[in-house]
């Protein structure tokens, strides 16, 4: 049996435009080791899209290929496309794509650590060509959503909590005026309610500034509750999409990344084998 696509795809499930496509693409490290098998998603305008799996299963590995940061890697992609409001947009440097939009915020977090916090946050601001005010304007919007990064801007980010350093990641992204933000891990090696403060931050970001957002996260329980739609990946291949809703009511799902199933919850004995039982796999 191959593979099971439950979804029509992010952008005609939530009813609005692609703003960013990724198309049948294959990445190779090494020219030799292939990681992405022909991984395909959409992140509409406007809306949080959850890219879910194990580690291991390719989530950073699609981040930095839409990013263009692969090739500091030893890696490439090497078959397919990735668009940007109907632009092709795979052989852009990574400072393009950040002038056109797209910012990547890294699995943990790498703010500069010699710098103070609001140091880190005009970093941000680097590539744009607007006047101080607008960016002292904008630097004030970021500490609205993060007032505890206001309290700590004169602080040493190094020297920060792993809260605030993310927080900063975040709030860096957001001083470069972004159309979308790639996400990666953001729950990492955070107490879970700092998770659900800095998720609540991203879910008031995306509605009130329309940033697209494309969140890369093991944590599916938690992902799944503010993303709008999910792609979950397997060994580099997308192996089931849907409606957030969809998802979170999937036996399969509930079985093999919620640890759950319909006799309540499995213990580690019985879901440790999952991979010879999954449906969707071949």
């Amino acid at each position: 049996m191959g593979q099971e696509r439950m979804g029509m795809g992010a952008a005609a499930a939530l009813g609005a435009p692609a703003l960013l496509s990724v198309n049948n693409i294959e990445v190779i490290y090494d020219h030799v080791i292939l990681v992405l098998k022909g991984v395909s998603l959409e992140i509409p305008q406007g809306g949080i899209v959850a890219l879910l799996g194990a580690n291991g299963a390719g989530k950073t590995t699609t981040l930095k290929a839409i990013s263009n940061l692969l090739r500091a890697e030893r890696g490439d992609v090497t078959k397919g496309s990735i668009t940007l409001a109907g632009e092709r947009v795979q052989h852009l440097t990574p400072n393009d794509l950040v002038r056109k939009g797209v910012i990547q915020v890294m699995e943990g977090r790498h703010c500069f650590e010699h710098l103070t916090v609001e140091e880190n946050l005009l970093t941000g601001a680097y590539t744009r060509s607007e006047g101080a005010a607008a960016i002292q304007q904008d630097l004030e919007m970021v500490y609205e959503y993060f007032p505890r990064l206001k309290v700590r801007r004169n602080s040493q980010a190094g020297y920060t909590s792993g809260g605030e350093q993310q927080m900063t990641a975040i709030g860096r992204a957001l001083m470069s005026r972004p159309k979308v933000v790639l996400l990666d891990e953001p729950s990492m090696g955070l107490a879970p309610q700092l998770v659900e403060q800095i998720f609540e931050i991203v879910k008031t970001i995306n509605e009130q500034q329309g940033v697209s957002i494309l969140l890369a996260e093991q944590n599916t329980n938690v992902a799944l509750r503010y993303a709008k739609y999910g792609y979950i990946l397997e060994s580099g291949r997308v192996v089931m999409d849907g409606p957030a809703d969809a998802l979170r009511q999937n036996e399969d799902v509930k079985e093999f990344y919620l640890g759950l199933s319909a006799t309540g919850r499995k213990s580690y004995r019985e879901v440790k084998h999952y991979k010879r039982r999954k449906r969707w796999l071949a």
